[in-house]
């Protein structure tokens, strides 16, 4: 798993560098390099650590 994405706890914000349309998440959980996160404009979607970094949203 990335080093970043082992960093992400739940409910910090993040975004998906590759679906900004997705807007902003909130982490619900973080188990194994499989990150659970609720995006604004998606909804609940579980994110493969391994093959995207979320990008940690200080602030909104």
């Amino acid at each position: 798993m990335d080093e970043l994405n082992a960093l992400l706890e739940p409910g910090m914000l993040v975004s998906h560098p590759e679906q900004p349309d997705w807007g902003v998440g909130q982490v619900q959980s973080n188990i194994g390099g499989r990150i659970t996160v609720n995006f604004r404009e998606e909804g609940k979607v579980v994110i493969d650590g391994s093959r995207v970094t979320l990008l940690p949203v200080f602030g909104d």
